[in-house]
């Protein structure tokens, strides 16, 4: 089989591997879709924390049963998406079933080689069929799925003022499920063409350029003079994150879902005055898997418009530098394997 491996910073490379042999508990996959997300980018220009080289990356994932053990729940041809969060299942975190932030965490694809590859063996438990639903969709429930994760903890109520932070795949993600909480979002973005993208498919009017000058007094505007409730950074952005709080209003929260390499800095007399909630969201747990699938099946979230690229995998080695340029304009890169 064809495998794609990241063998440096800024170095891809295609290799001939074995089909992987299922040992107990697995479930043998032929990837059929696999979306791109920030980290994958992240990793191939090194900016990716909890990362080691070489690696197959790649963990949003569609594919179909062609292998199991007898004693599995799935058939061959099922069509399933992949939960790639592979948690100890005895830490205190899984005790607590918070499996999402397990302390020995292997993330497919971030700690341990993922899914650009034709065939992957993996935990039957971390399958999810999602009958009548595309392997487009398939492979898009994971990213949604981070937004969802990190909205629950927000805990919105309906016609609260929501700032969201970046307007790529997660904040977007983001944006919809605080949209379905009834939250009057906000958006904080600078790409003319994800401000487009928000405008047009999201319905979101209220748009906040980081670039402008007015931003505070365009902000109480928005809100009537109260500021948002709930700050969600999706930038992974160091500036971004550390000026987050200043957008806050007394007695919200700050949820961040984007990943820095850096440090948090703010104004302790800033952060304290406002007796904020600061709060990190990782990854997701099957409960956000399984509402992302609903809200897709019920039109809700309709994940084919996100598509902007369609890649083969045989020529994603040479097209993947492409996808950093300014004038990309990707929301959401697809890869067929088809």
């Amino acid at each position: 089989m064809k495998v794609l491996v990241c063998q440096s910073p800024g170095t891809f490379s295609y290799e001939e591997k074995p089909i992987p042999n299922l040992t107990q508990g697995q479930v043998l996959i032929q990837v059929k879709r696999i979306g791109i997300c920030g980290t994958d980018l992240h990793a191939f220009k090194g900016s990716q924390p909890y990362f080691n080289y070489p690696r197959i990356l790649g963990h949003e994932i569609a594919g179909v049963v062609i292998d199991h053990n007898d004693s599995s729940i799935y058939k061959n041809e099922d069509q399933i998406c992949l939960m790639p969060y592979f948690n100890c299942g005895v830490c205190i975190a899984c005790k607590n079933k918070k499996e999402n932030c397990c302390v020995a965490m292997q993330v497919f694809g971030v700690h341990i080689d993922g899914g650009m590859s034709e065939y992957i063996a993996v935990p039957e438990d971390k399958l999810i069929k999602a009958t009548g639903l595309s392997l487009d969709a398939l492979a898009m429930i994971e990213p949604f799925s981070i937004g969802a994760h990190g909205m629950s903890k927000a805990a919105i109520k309906k016609g609260e003022n929501v700032l969201i932070m970046g307007a790529g795949a997660i904040g977007l993600g983001a944006m919809e499920f605080a949209k379905i909480e009834g939250a009057n979002v906000i958006v904080m973005e600078m790409d003319p063409h994800r401000i487009d993208f928000v405008q047009t498919h999201l319905k979101i009017k209220n748009i906040l350029n980081p670039l402008e000058d007015n931003l505070l007094e365009q902000l109480q505007l928005m809100t009537n003079q109260e500021m948002p409730t709930v700050v969600v950074d999706a930038t992974g952005n160091q500036t971004a994150i550390n000026n987050g709080l200043q957008w806050l209003a007394h007695g919200g929260k700050y949820i961040l879902i984007g990943l820095q390499k850096g440090e948090l800095i703010f104004s302790h007399p800033e952060f304290h005055k406002r007796e904020t909630t600061l709060m990190s969201s990782r990854n997701a747990n099957r409960i956000d898997f399984e509402k992302v699938i609903e809200q897709m099946k019920i039109g809700k979230i309709q994940p084919e418009k996100y598509i902007s690229h369609r890649i083969k995998f045989n020529e994603l080695k040479n097209t993947f530098p492409s996808f950093y340029a300014p004038d990309a304009n990707s929301i959401k890169i697809m890869v067929e394997f088809d």
